[in-house]
């Protein structure tokens, strides 16, 4: 708890003066009737008065200054509440390694499962676009409150070769940019007068691999790409989806195509973001869930 004006618990000081002023004003009362040694006068000048009772109108008043003096203060609590602004982009790779079935029924199908319930979840404010790569990039929903033109646009993903993260991720802020100066040239920049925040959720299961395996320092890498987004104060949330064990099809053989948590985890760590990992779809679900509560609700101080 948290106090508005925390300098008027100073008053709680005098408060408690009052409490040991009365305390002693008592003892000295005792002290003054054993030092009485005429007891026949001593029921006349000092009558016996009600036992514990006869405190009870002293300590209602010191109570009642004590609550005073706090309620002065201006006590306050954290409160989580809906955000009425914000901008999510919700970029899905959908490269080749996605028909993997090492999340059922396929990395893919599972993608799309758990980011309809992301959809669904998000607080009715909240803004949400979609990006979907592969060798590029592509934004299928512009940032928007119209949850089903996104799951529609989720239920029609496609696979495809290679797997461009940077382009992703530049493809997502500049979305992010363009809503942004939208809402400014309307007027609509809301409570705080400037763009609403952002955010961009990347959930991909493989390595960067144009413009190459170790490009992502290149001018149009992930890494250089993350850099910029945290210049942008656009955090990135990584999601690392699938296992090291899964494997597709190519041209008659079975191709290992295993996670990679690390190139995943340097975006996130170089965005300002947060790095997560799904092996299944529950998983997935749920890191869903925790980023919905993150970006849908803000937590306010509210008087107590």
């Amino acid at each position: 708890m948290t106090f508005a004006h925390p300098w008027w618990l100073l008053g709680l000081v005098v408060v408690a003066a009052l409490f040991v002023g009365y305390l002693l004003l008592l003892r000295r009362r005792r002290r003054d009737v054993v030092r009485f040694t005429n007891l026949e006068l001593l029921d006349a000048v000092a009558p016996k008065r009600p036992g514990r009772h006869r405190h009870l109108p002293a300590a209602a008043l010191i109570a009642a200054l004590a609550v005073l003096t706090v309620a002065l203060a201006g006590p306050q609590a954290e409160a989580k509440v809906p955000r009425n602004r914000a901008t999510v982009m919700l970029v899905i790779d959908v490269s080749l390694s996605m028909k993997a079935t090492d999340v059922q029924p396929s990395r893919l199908a599972a993608a799309q499962a758990a980011a309809k319930a992301f959809a669904d979840q998000l607080t009715p404010g909240i803004n949400l676009g979609l990006v979907s790569f592969a060798g590029t990039a592509a934004v299928l929903v512009s940032p928007t409150t119209d949850r089903e033109a996104v799951k529609r646009a989720v239920d029609g993903l496609k696979l495809a070769e290679s797997t461009a993260t940077g382009e992703a991720i530049f493809a997502a802020m500049q979305s992010v940019e363009s809503f942004s100066r939208s809402i400014a040239s309307a007027g609509g920049d809301g409570e705080s007068g400037g763009p609403p925040p952002a955010r961009i959720v990347l959930m991909s299961d493989g390595k960067q691999t144009v413009p190459g395996p170790d490009g992502e320092n290149e001018p149009r890498g992930a890494f250089t790409a993350a850099k910029e987004a945290a210049e942008a104060k656009v955090p990135i949330s990584t999601i690392s989806f699938g296992t090291a064990y899964g494997t597709i099809e190519i041209e008659g053989g079975r191709t290992r195509v295993a996670v990679d948590d690390a190139s995943m985890r340097e975006i996130a760590q170089l965005s300002g973001g947060q790095f997560f990992t799904a092996a299944s779809e529950s998983e997935l679900r749920q890191v869903y869930a925790e980023l919905g509560q993150q970006i849908g609700y803000e937590v306010r101080r509210v008087d107590t």
